[in-house]
Order: structure tokens, then sequence, then C-alpha cells
């Protein structure tokens, strides 16, 4: 970690590192609310894809707002901010539960999303900065690795809860998580974070004392920044939904019942994918970003085909492989993104980059809605074009690297 990380920034690291923990857990859990609420409250595959696509509506509406908060009031109040809207959303589940109603389900959601995408607008570019630029993608690989453990651990233990039995009550782990989150808000509340002040570097932008509108023309005037927020969309069309829809698609044919396909999404496909972005972190300390990336979007690519053709355990396979090289895409396409941006541009372009869940939901809606009417097994070519454009994103940065 020492070569990764600054020694002044350790501690800030190992604080802000301990988000990605709770975001990770907060996403694994609508995972399993998908065939939980199928279930409770009787809805279609294609009416519960809206639990992802609240949510990540509220990454979209509150992304851009969030790094304006962050930009004014500095990474540790935004990071209070975005933890005691993260405690609201999830308290919010026990008067849900009390009216049995989708729609205020989908409020505590809606909530819990602008509460993360504040997190998550702090800690990634926090996370880029705490060391050399040119470490910076192996770096927040290494940071969202520990988003992997808490993917992992979210459907074993809340699936293994509601999964239980039939008068399981969601409310208790949101409750539950709630009041964890809001002991983190008042450890937060009382930590120095210190700020990455960029005045005296040489290549900061002169947009910064320009106001939020030079700064976004700045921005979206790069072609790389422009190609960077589209493929991360399209990367989060890919994960999301196969996130969202794995309990679906290993029940489908029996391959294996509810509760067993929430322990096999936690230690087996979250597993390996936490497995895999610790192994990328450490490649790509040696090989450069872009070439990993080009190698890992082939091959998720051929491990969503391999699932659409529906032969056997090949297939099954497929979507082992989409998880095992899916895992470095998030953090390198943010890091090879952000890279360029100074100073509060770093924040903003933070923002826009964190607009991108919203793929997540589009992607889990169109794969529920394909499922609906064809099978699950159909439904993963919603996946592979996402991870298509990710590939060819990845094919020009390594192209342009050449150059």
């Amino acid at each position: 970690m020492s070569k990764l990380v600054s020694k002044k920034y350790l501690l800030p690291f190992i604080l802000i590192t301990s988000l990605f923990f709770m975001w990770g857990f907060a996403r694994a859990i609508l995972d399993v609310l998908n065939k939980h609420f199928q279930e409770m409250l009787h809805i279609s595959i294609g009416q519960s894809a809206l639990i992802q696509a609240t949510t990540y509506l509220g990454y979209f509406l509150m992304a851009l707002p969030a790094g304006i908060l962050i930009t004014r009031l500095g990474y540790r109040k935004g990071v209070v901010t975005g933890l005691l809207l993260f405690a609201l959303g999830a308290l919010l589940f026990i008067p849900g539960e009390s009216m049995m109603s989708f729609g205020m389900f989908l409020f505590a959601l809606f909530i819990i999303g602008c509460g993360l995408v504040i997190l998550e607008t702090a800690a990634n570019p926090y996370a880029t900065e705490l060391g050399e630029k040119e470490t910076a993608a192996s770096r927040l690989n290494l940071a969202q690795s520990f988003n992997g453990l808490g993917c992992i651990l979210a459907p074993v233990i809340v699936g293994g809860f509601l999964f239980s039995t039939p008068e399981s009550s969601v409310s208790v782990p949101y409750g539950i998580m709630g009041i964890a989150v809001l002991l983190a808000a008042l450890i937060f509340s009382r930590v120095k974070l210190p700020e990455i002040n960029h005045d005296e570097d040489d290549n900061a932008s002169s947009n910064e004392k320009e106001g939020l509108g030079a700064t976004i023309k700045a921005l979206w005037s790069s072609n790389t920044f422009r190609f960077g927020v589209i493929a991360l969309f399209f990367y989060e069309i890919a994960e999301i939904s196969i996130n969202s829809l794995f309990i679906n698609y290993a029940t489908a044919d029996g391959w294996m019942d509810k509760t067993t396909a929430s322990v096999v999404l936690s230690f087996g496909a979250l597993g390996l994918f936490m497995l895999a972005r610790i192994v990328g972190s450490w490649v790509m300390s040696k090989v450069a970003s872009e070439k990993v990336l080009v190698i890992c979007g082939l091959m998720t690519v051929i491990g969503a085909l391999l699932v659409v053709l529906n032969i056997g355990w090949l297939s099954r396979a497929g979507v082992f492989m989409c998880y095992a090289f899916e895992a470095i895409m998030f953090p390198t396409i943010f890091a090879i993104t952000i890279v360029g941006a100074q100073g509060h541009n770093v924040k903003i372009a933070s923002s826009f980059l964190m607009m991108t869940p919203i793929g997540g939901a589009v992607g889990t809606l169109l794969m529920g809605q394909i499922a609906d009417i064809t099978s699950m097994s159909t439904a993963f070519i919603i996946p592979a074009i996402g991870y298509a454009f990710v590939l060819l994103y990845a094919l020009s940065v390594a192209l342009k690297k050449q150059k």
C-alpha cells in the first residue's frame, strides 16, 4: 500500500475506503430485494426492476448537486451529508413495511440513492488523489476491493435472513443498517480529512475561478471525458443488470433455489469479483491500465454471449466470466477519465461520472422486460451490448496512448 498511497495520506485513505464497503453492501442488497419483493408483493420481474431504477434515479438527479456540495463544503462535510441521507432512507423501510407499500419502499430507496451518490462522488476522486497520478487506477481498484467485500456479505447475510421464512421482515436489516450508518456519520463528523489543494499546480484548470458553467464547459469540451462518461454508463448497464437478476437467472430453470442462489451470488460471483479486483490492482501496477481493460472487455463480451446462447454449463460459466473480467472496469474507466481534471474540476467531473449508475436502471428494466417476454438467458443480450461498448472504449484509449 505504501507504493500506492502517500504516507501522509494513509489514515485518510483507510477511512475513506470504509465508505466503499458501505455503499457496496447497500447496493448489493438490491439484488436480494428483487426476488424478495416479487414474492412478498406479488410483482413481476419487470416491475421489480423499479427497485434499481428508483435507486439509480437518485444517483442521476443528485450527482451534480453532490459535486457542487462537495466543492463548497469539502470532502468531510460532503461525506457526513451523504451518510445522513443514507441512514434516513434505510430507516424509512420501517414505516414502509408497516404500510406494505411498494411506493414507500421505492421512495426510501430513492433517498438512499441520493445519499450513496454523495459518498461515491466524494470518495472515488479522493482515493485517486491520495498518491501519484501514475498509480491512480491501481489505487482506486484497491479501494474498490472493499466495495466488493460489502457486495459479498450483503446477499448472504440479508438474503439468508429474508429467504429463511416467508414472514421475514425487510425492515430489520435496513433498520440495523440505518443505525450503523448514523454511527459512521458521527465518526466522520469528528475526524479531519485533509482537502487536496491544486491551487499551486501549474496544470490546474483556469476555469476553477470562473464559476460552475465554465468548469462544466471545460470538462465537456474534452473528448476523453465525454467518451469516458458514456463508457461508464454502458458498463453500469451490464454490471448492475446482471447483479440485479442473478438470482432470477439461477432459479429460472431449477439450477438452484433462491437461498442457495443468494449464497452463490455472495461467495461465488461477488467473491470472484472482489478477488479479480485485487488481482487487477496488482496487475495494473505493472501493466498499462488501458491494455488490461481491452482484455477484460473482450472476455466479458464472450461471457455474456455464452449466456445468451443457453448452452448448459458453458452458459453458466459465462456468467462467472462476466464477474471476473468486469471487476476492474469501473475504477479503471473512472481513473482514466478523471485523471486530467484538476482542483474543483475533479469534484464536478466526479459528479458527472456518478450519474452513470442510471445505466443500471436502464439495463435492469430492459433485461426484466425481455425476460418476461422470452427468457432470462436471452435477456443477457443487454449486458453483452454494454460490455461491447466498454471494449470499444478500451481499444480507443489504447490506440490513443500508442500514438
